[in-house]
């Protein structure tokens, strides 16, 4: 078995965090997988909002929950998640995207560079310092390009002195295999500040 694969790596690089974070984000619900993960994985006190804009979607991830009892921790949003900022306005300590179509399902319906990167902008923004960020893209077909493309050029302009960004790319595996991105918070932009203005 493949042990090394985008999600798992996701899950496993995040697991520190998740372990003590408050407020936790599933940008991309889908099957419910990463939603357990995250649910399973956080404190008690965590919260959890889940993401799709698939109503199937979101009642497989329900039902997953609540054969794990844990339907009690997680918001669960049929909306895209494009509009995070209507239903989060605090500070974000772990959140993932695995992006792309659910599995199993219509490849038409799939998340769209734009809504993705908009997303992606407001979550960096209410990251807390510490917070972690993982992205699963696609670039296996046109549009999962386009999407891991603009999620690269994205990630490049975030400053080095507040985010590090890792990228993991299976480099041995034909048909352009899944990419994991990683963004973590390590200094607020006031932080930033306030060295630049001990400099001078």
């Amino acid at each position: 078995m493949q042990t090394l694969n985008a999600v798992r790596l996701a899950q496993e690089l995040l697991l520190p965090k998740v372990s003590h974070a408050r407020c936790i984000v599933d940008a991309t619900a889908g099957n419910g997988k990463d939603t357990l993960f995250l649910a399973k994985n956080s404190p008690e006190h965590g919260t959890i909002y889940a993401f799709d804009i698939q109503e199937n979607a979101i009642e497989t991830s329900k039902k997953r929950l609540m054969e794990h009892n844990l339907d009690g921790k997680v918001q669960l949003i049929l909306d895209s998640h494009a509009n995070i900022r209507s239903y989060i306005n605090k500070p974000i300590d772990v959140a993932m995207f695995n992006l792309g179509y659910l599995p199993g399902k219509c490849h038409e319906t799939m998340t769209m560079v734009e809504s993705t990167i908009r997303a992606l902008t407001d979550v960096v923004s209410q990251l807390s310092v510490g917070g972690i960020i993982s992205v699963v893209a696609y670039p296996g077909h046109h549009h999962g390009k386009e999407e891991n493309d603009a999620v690269r050029n994205y990630t490049m302009t975030l400053q080095p002195k507040e985010f590090t960004v890792l990228c993991i790319d299976m480099i041995n595996h034909l048909n352009h295999p899944p990419i994991l991105y990683m963004i973590e918070k390590i200094k607020s932009e006031s932080e930033r500040s306030e060295e630049i203005l001990k400099k001078t």
